[in-house]
């Protein structure tokens, strides 16, 4: 045994004890490849050889993508996934073919759900990773870069072909803690649409029932009841990215503007590396753990993030009004459901949390709230006819500003008056009787009564000239 403060292993038979190495290491599994339960123990080489061999792989784009999705699933085994058993498939099927049915009295948007799933958190992971990898790599690929840039010019013309291993080195760094992100997350996420955002295959709705079943454990509430009103919440977000076109792709550019805007502070990184004792390990932790490659946001991803948040406020909040409508008179505690979705959306989840820091990037609507109230203002002024019809087009959805007064979002916009077959038929003879005919004497100059110009036309100067 040691008397080094710094060493926790209590087993001086770990070489890498109280070095980054032992970091890098654990993310392989949770602990140093052949390592005992308290993480100490003489570490297995062949799988750190194994290991090291993979993040060397070439890889196209800034992450090591393999290598993120082995990272995730290793983080998920690390408890019990058990693959979904049929009665779970049923049951969730039911839940979301009942949670259509009710929707379908409180919004116009037609059914989004072509497929129902249910999955596990190695499933979310797979199914989910895709749209993962458009979001993460515009971030990655500049603090991946800004490694290879941190170094001198002169070392760069002699590093030569090693510049190369950096990108390499970088990507499977980053893919190491994108995989640990998604792993987590994947112990976290209840639906395909939890965190606001498409990330499944269009049009399947699924659940992750080990997740749920964690959610409900924590509550007062039938299990039942727990799975009906998640699998109402997720047809309701599979509604929106189905039947408004342009929002997938919204959401996702949103975020994908965010990510290419991203800059990092080359001096800052050349600064920390010129005052780091490479002979100090700590003091390379220290600097890693203390944000070296952290982005720094500019205006323009100021205004990303703005509308992102915005955007996804609106979202939860049109999910969360037309939910509440849909169980207002069937379940008694759908009051009690709404309230624990949003204090967990509020204030997300470790796994979350992690992602944010990882991409500078909240995934959480600051403003659920007030984008529910304004949601609900509108449907009770105009009826969901005219609340849903705010989707038709980017440019007519509330702004951040109108979140700040939710109930005046429209208010001096009235709700078109229906007119009947005789109303309509008599207000279209009346335009055709006020439009001038061809041959009309009003036609011809487009002037007053007797074919003389009207000087006061528009177009025309006093004079009656053009």
């Amino acid at each position: 045994m040691t008397n080094d403060p710094n060493d926790r292993s209590g087993d001086e038979s770990n070489p890498f004890r109280g070095t980054p190495f032992e970091q890098l290491f654990s993310a392989f599994g949770g602990g140093l490849p052949g390592a005992g339960a308290g993480g100490s123990g003489m570490p297995d080489f062949n799988a750190i050889m194994q290991q090291m061999q993979a993040m060397m792989q070439p890889h196209e784009g800034s992450v090591n993508w393999n290598l993120a999705k082995d990272v995730a699933r290793r983080t998920v085994a690390q408890e019990p996934d058990p693959t979904p058993t049929q009665k779970q498939r049923d049951a969730a099927a039911d839940a979301l073919r009942l949670a259509d049915h009710w929707l379908d009295q409180v919004t116009d948007l037609p059914s989004g759900v072509s497929t129902a799933a249910v999955w596990s958190r190695a499933e979310w992971v797979e199914e989910t990773v895709e749209v993962w990898q458009r979001l993460v790599e515009p971030v990655a690929e500049h603090v991946v870069g800004a490694m290879g840039n941190a170094l001198p010019e002169e070392a760069k013309a002699m590093a030569g072909p090693l510049i190369g291993m950096i990108g390499q080195a970088g990507g499977a760094m980053f893919g190491a803690q994108v995989g640990q992100a998604l792993g987590g997350l994947a112990g976290e996420v209840l639906t395909a649409s939890d965190i606001g955002l498409p990330l499944g295959p269009s049009g399947k709705a699924a659940l992750v029932p080990a997740n749920v079943k964690v959610f409900s454990d924590g509550l007062d509430v039938p299990d039942e009841d727990v799975l009906l009103y998640l699998a109402l919440r997720e047809a309701a977000h599979q509604r929106l990215f189905a039947h408004v076109p342009w929002l997938r792709a919204h959401l996702l550019s949103a975020v994908e503007d965010y990510g290419r805007d991203t800059t990092i502070d080359v001096s800052r990184i050349e600064e920390s590396m010129r005052n780091i004792d490479p002979m100090n390990p700590a003091a390379i932790q220290e600097a890693l753990e203390g944000g070296l490659f952290e982005p720094q946001k500019t205006p323009a991803q100021e205004a990303a993030l703005a509308r992102l948040e915005t955007t996804l406020a609106l979202v939860e909040g049109w999910v969360d009004e037309i939910v509440g409508q849909a169980t207002a008179d069937r379940m008694p505690n759908a009051a009690r459901l709404q309230e624990a979705v949003r204090r967990r959306r509020a204030s997300g989840g470790p796994a979350e949390q992690t992602f944010a820091a990882l991409v500078g990037l909240e995934l959480r609507p600051r403003r659920l709230r007030d984008a529910s109230t304004l949601w609900g203002s509108l449907g009770a002024r105009q009826g969901q006819q005219g609340r849903d019809a705010v989707w038709a087009h980017p440019d007519l959805l509330p702004t951040s500003a109108d979140l700040d007064d939710p109930l005046g979002f429209r208010e001096g916009v009235e709700e078109p008056q229906a007119l009947t077959d005789e109303e309509f038929d008599a207000a279209l003879a009346d335009l055709l009787d006020s439009t001038p005919r061809e041959g009309d004497g009003g036609s011809e100059g487009g002037g007053s009564e007797g074919g003389e110009p009207d000087k006061d036309a528009p177009g025309r100067d006093p004079d009656g000239d053009r």
